[in-house]
């Protein structure tokens, strides 16, 4: 069965509390739909795991219960990222349970998480980023304006996903009103609806303001309200297309496939490598934690380790 049908099937208690707690991750916790579908999905199997082993409610949850399920999930086969993740949403929904009364205790304070593994992210080097943002696609269509236009604005998202190392998302959600072009700054409304403030250089600047002032106005319509980036049609730029136009930088200048995201991972590699502090860098990416910013330094360590072995005669 389907997510639907076992939540459909839960006793009474426990489909009203998923139910509570989709709206309390939404509504309160400002969580991405992504993120409450998947914690719901895995609240719905635990619950229905937890009903038939004998409980009737939220109530009757314990933390046997809550590793039985975990036991069974990895029996099937689960990875570890997924074991991880699932582990995070049974804690996240019991501890919501303890605090508005329906678990008397929070036996997800009891669940270790297992580590998942973390590949370090693949980042180009230094000059491969200048080369891709430099070596904007062309198209092949005539040179038409709204073509020409549709460059114009291509390289301007490519030099912004690189000084600023902001998500996908998070450009593709930008307003005419978040660029500061005085002083260089975009404010971008990251996960949890936390605004930040992001500086950009020279290069990026130049490329926006040519945008603005050559591409915007032959793309914008009547759909376009405040987005700062549009499409051909005129509405807001969708991320299917920014993750092309990536795509399509990397092989006009030869280099492996590169999505936004790894743009965003070599913008955090080279700021370190250029003696930023990791507070900072956390700061502009937008991490909630310091862990998550501080994979880049073991990517940094790496990459020392690799030039050691290339160029020291002893290595």
């Amino acid at each position: 069965m389907g997510t639907r049908e076992i939540h459909e099937a839960l006793p009474p208690a426990m489909r009203e509390a998923v139910d509570e707690f989709g709206l309390y991750l939404a509504r309160v916790e400002n969580r991405s739909a992504h993120t409450v579908r998947a914690y719901l999905g895995d609240v719905v199997s635990l619950l229905d795991h937890a009903a038939r082993a004998g409980c009737a409610g939220p109530a009757d949850l314990d933390i046997a219960v809550l590793r039985g399920w975990l036991a069974s999930r990895m029996r099937d086969g689960a990875a570890r990222t997924s074991q991880a993740r699932r582990a995070a949403a049974a804690r996240a929904f019991t501890a919501w349970a303890h605090r508005t009364g329906l678990c008397p205790a929070d036996p997800g304070a009891q669940l270790a998480s297992p580590r998942a593994h973390r590949d370090l992210p693949g980042v180009l080097r230094a000059d491969q980023a200048a080369d891709l943002v430099t070596t904007a696609p062309r198209t092949g269509e005539p040179a038409t304006p709204p073509h020409a236009a549709a460059e114009i604005r291509d390289r301007a998202v490519l030099e912004m996903l690189y000084a600023t190392g902001v998500r996908v998302s998070e450009l593709c959600g930008l307003d005419l009103a978040d660029v500061d072009d005085a002083r260089r700054v975009v404010r971008v409304l990251g996960k949890g609806a936390k605004e930040r403030a992001v500086p950009y250089g020279v290069p990026a600047q130049r490329a926006l303001d040519e945008w603005l002032r050559a591409g915007r106005p032959v793309l914008a319509g009547a759909h376009s309200g405040t987005a700062l980036f549009v499409g051909a049609r005129g509405g807001r730029l969708q991320q299917t297309v920014v993750r092309r136009i990536v795509a399509a930088a990397a092989r006009a200048a030869g280099l492996p496939h590169t999505s936004p995201h790894d743009l965003r991972h070599s913008a955090a590699t080279h700021l370190l490598d250029g003696g930023a502090d990791l507070r900072a860098v956390q700061d502009l990416l937008g991490h909630a934690s310091l862990a998550s910013t501080q994979i880049y330094t073991h990517v940094s360590t790496e990459r020392l380790r690799a030039a050691f072995r290339q160029a020291h005669p002893r290595a």
